[in-house]
């Protein structure tokens, strides 16, 4: 057994990122969005580094999260990847980490309300954000 309290933020924000990619495919399915290509170009105004990073930046602005949410969210922030994907800067790609691990953290605590709550919220935030999808 993990204790999921005391895992690498990478770990929970690999985690997270499967697991916020699976509720934006079902929301797109939801909204009757079904050709694969259409549903792969909507998907990344969720899941990109840049929307995630969106997001993540609302909901603390919003004060929405707990402290044990947004120490986790500060300590995937943090993390150091080592890495960081060619088509966005570092600080972008840190906070679209700390929303994956954010993400991963509920989900492995089986804390499914919140999670839900969380993901509901971030699904509409990034809808009414410049590019996002209101159809």
């Amino acid at each position: 057994m993990i204790d999921v309290k005391q895992l690498n933020s990478l770990a929970l924000a690999y985690m997270g990122d499967a697991v916020y990619e699976k509720y934006v495919r079902h929301h797109l399915l939801l909204k009757g969005k079904v050709r694969p290509n259409q549903l792969h170009r909507l998907s990344t105004q969720y899941v990109s580094a840049k929307a995630q990073a969106k997001v993540i930046l609302s909901l603390l602005d919003a004060s929405i999260l707990n402290d044990e949410e947004t120490a986790v969210v500060m300590r995937g922030r943090n993390a150091k990847s080592g890495t960081v994907p060619k088509n966005t800067d570092v600080q972008t790609y840190r906070y679209s980490t700390a929303f994956e691990a954010l993400i991963g953290y509920h989900y492995l605590l089986d804390n499914d309300d919140r999670l839900r709550e969380i993901v509901e919220k971030s699904i509409a935030i990034s809808e009414d954000k410049e590019g996002g999808e209101k159809r």
